[in-house]
């Protein structure tokens, strides 16, 4: 396969096999945890950690291409979190009936370790928007602000997802033009908090869930809802869990159906029952929940 370079020089092109277990890449890639990768031909690609990549599962087989010019994958094992024992984690979970048809409905589902500005950037953008909106937001985004990265020949331009420092070049009308509406100075002035070292998005990991949660809830736009997506799927916090309107009605509806439950008692309840990997417990309760009553997102 030839390579469409954006430079001079010549761009390799490799490839990996990783074997995986209990490992459900479609529903792991459409489960709104990220918001860049496309699916054509049973060909998952995007752009993880500045490189272009397409993974293709094949049973117990994960296949990748990507463009790169040496061979350690560590970024993209990280990324997919290969080596986590997901049974372990799902031992973790209430043994109740909600959860168990959950994991039965979306075996295999995975939480994903993303790039922190990436992963905080695409969830303030996303406040009441659906995941295919939030998708043409963060492309257009890319589009328009990131660098370009190498691709093989025929997929077309791809881009990286724009730094912080690069985004506050951009005014607030060049990101309104991205179709982010009121969300755009939230963002902008983020980047420029970001840009400027006053909130070190590397140095949150070493402290606790709340600190980290606090210090998120500082920049505009981010309320308990955000910091909780980011501190779980960039993170790895294990205890995060994000109650939007969508978990807020499953809850509801799947654990209180007969009663009115107080946004006080939803927080005590979502802290207290679902046990150590409580942000995992959250991600396939969501996923249940979407993927009920329309399927997963088919790869065609």
């Amino acid at each position: 396969m030839g390579i469409a370079s954006t430079d001079a020089e010549s761009v390799a092109l490799t490839e990996k096999s990783f074997s995986v277990s209990d490992y459900d890449l479609a529903a792991t890639l459409s489960s709104g945890q990220a918001f860049r990768w496309s699916c054509q031909q049973g060909a998952w690609s995007s752009v993880v950690a500045g490189r272009w990549v397409q993974l293709i599962q094949n049973g117990d087989t994960i296949s990748a291409l990507t463009t790169a010019r040496d061979s350690n994958w560590n970024w993209l094992e990280d990324y997919l979190q290969l080596n986590v024992n997901l049974p372990e984690i799902i031992r973790t979970f209430p043994k109740d009936a909600v959860l168990t048809e959950a994991v039965k409905s979306s075996n295999g589902l995975r939480l994903l370790k993303q790039n922190h500005w990436e992963c905080l950037a695409s969830f303030i953008l996303s406040s009441t928007k659906q995941i295919v909106q939030i998708q043409h937001c963060v492309e257009l985004l890319c589009q328009r602000f990131g660098e370009r990265v190498p691709t093989p020949e025929g997929v077309g331009i791809c881009h990286a997802f724009p730094t912080a420092q690069r985004l506050t070049q951009a005014s607030e009308a060049e990101l309104r033009a991205c179709k982010l509406g009121f969300r755009a100075p939230y963002l902008l002035k983020s980047a420029q908090q970001i840009a400027q070292g006053n909130l070190r998005l590397d140095l949150l990991q070493s402290g606790s869930l709340e600190e980290a949660r606090l210090q998120l809830m500082t920049l505009p736009g981010v309320g308990p809802k955000i910091a909780d997506c980011v501190l779980l799927f960039a993170y790895g916090f294990p205890r995060a869990f994000p109650v939007d309107v969508w978990i807020y009605k499953a809850i509801q509806q799947l654990y209180f159906p007969n009663r009115r439950v107080s946004n006080q008692r939803m927080q005590k309840f979502t802290e207290s029952y679902f046990g150590s990997n409580s942000g995992y417990a959250q991600q396939y309760i969501f996923h249940y929940m979407r993927t009920k009553i329309r399927r997963t997102q088919q790869c065609k």
